[in-house]
């Protein structure tokens, strides 16, 4: 299902979508993204590095906010442009809330402008914006046997 397009408002917030935050997902989205640094999957390596444990890369970040978007806007919605900003770490054990808010809308173009922020127990992960593009539903004729 997607939103519709003339129904969204600018300041309409998005629903909040916690993700629990796993050494699995940190692992598994590093390696998919072949972010082979071992701070992202090495527990004793990290922490001689001065962190506390492993932490999640920007490319898993940023998968988080374009499957964020495009599940509040719907399977229809194609992402124009993500630009975030990390803060705080991802570690394990924790939770990332990713909340959102309409900015603007480009009725021409179709666009919808998004704020992003994903935030854990130690503040804002990542913030940012996000533009979707909702191209005009197309109805087709119901096709009978």
């Amino acid at each position: 299902m997607s939103i519709d397009f003339d129904a969204v408002q600018v300041g309409d917030t998005l629903p909040d979508d916690p993700i629990e935050i796993t050494r699995t997902l940190i692992i598994a989205t590093a390696l998919a993204s072949r972010d082979y640094q071992d701070v992202h999957h090495d527990p004793v390596l990290a922490v001689e590095r001065g962190s506390k444990d492993i932490f999640m890369n920007i490319l898993a970040s940023n998968g988080m906010v374009d499957r964020y978007v495009t599940a509040w806007a719907g399977p229809n919605a194609r992402v124009n442009r993500v630009k975030i900003r990390l803060g705080v770490s991802n570690y394990p054990g924790d939770t990332m809330t990713m909340k959102g808010t309409v900015l603007a809308k480009d009725e021409q173009a179709r666009t919808i402008d998004l704020e992003v922020v994903g935030e854990n127990s130690l503040g804002n992960h990542l913030s940012g914006t996000a533009t979707i593009e909702l191209p005009e539903t197309i109805e087709l004729p119901e096709v009978t046997a």
